[in-house]
């Protein structure tokens, strides 16, 4: 069975960052007792990942690099956040490039990263860790299976046999 819309995707990944001279850095990588499995295109994946899969069978494996601008998008200098110190309070002032959860107020979650702290403010930056680079992924499908009317339901694979509770 091939990838495609509203099929249950298991596979494994190595993903690196590409420098523009070429060289590549280490990120992360699942493996076969952790590996990753989602509902395939119902936005929960990048869209060009998803394009790069979409036709492949179980043992396939694959290559393909994603430009910043079809991944987690270019850096934009300006998403950087000004947080008065005293919103921290009893935690006290976090360290320079700690990962902060923050939540907008429409209830978006997003985190941020601690770029400087002072005595009036903590300064974060907004962009996720991922913007402004390219990456290489190396995958290996693992399985393929139609989605459950309950999986297509809830906009999300429950595991690669379909068993899996919330």
């Amino acid at each position: 069975m091939a990838v495609e819309n509203n099929n249950v995707v298991t596979l494994n990944y190595t993903l690196h960052t590409v420098e523009e001279n070429g060289e590549k850095t280490f990120v992360e990588q699942t493996s076969s007792e952790n590996p990753l499995t989602f509902l395939h295109g119902v936005g929960m994946m990048l869209p060009k990942f998803e394009e790069n899969i979409t036709g492949l069978d179980a043992g396939d494996k694959t290559s393909f690099e994603l430009n910043a601008v079809d991944a987690y998008g270019e850096r934009d200098d300006k998403a950087i956040a000004q947080l008065p110190a005293d919103m921290f309070g009893e935690m006290g002032l976090p360290p320079v490039g700690e990962v902060l959860p923050l939540q907008d107020n429409d209830g978006n979650q997003f985190r941020a990263v601690v770029v400087e702290v002072t005595p009036e403010a903590v300064v974060a930056d907004l962009n996720h860790p991922m913007a402004g680079k390219k990456l290489n992924f190396d995958i290996e499908i693992l399985s393929v299976r139609p989605a459950t009317e309950e999986e297509l339901s809830h906009g999300h694979a429950h595991g690669a046999d379909g068993t899996e509770g919330h």
